[in-house]
């Protein structure tokens, strides 16, 4: 399965277990992604693609901002993912 930024995706493996990221960037079989929170775009987490669950959802928004090379805030971060939450309920 392919990943683009602006995907949302779920960790299944290290110290971040069962959280939820959005996907900044992509380099080879690693991922960058943050969640606003914990990790802060400033310091994006570096992870290894088959330690996340793909396919959960996709935020236009970020993906947007991203490819316009415009810079993401953790607030859009926290409320894109709180958004996708409330969906998915």
């Amino acid at each position: 399965m392919e990943v683009f930024p602006g995907d949302i995706v779920y960790s299944k493996a290290g110290r971040d277990k069962n959280g939820y990221f959005v996907i900044m960037s992509v380099d080879g079989e690693y991922a960058y992604i943050c969640d606003g929170r914990k990790r802060k775009t400033d310091s994006q987490k570096r992870k290894k693609i088959k330690h996340l669950e793909l396919g959960i959802g996709h935020s236009q928004y970020i993906e947007k901002k991203l490819l316009a090379g415009e810079k993401v805030t953790n607030a859009e971060l926290r409320r894109e993912l709180y958004e996708y939450n409330q969906k998915e309920g």
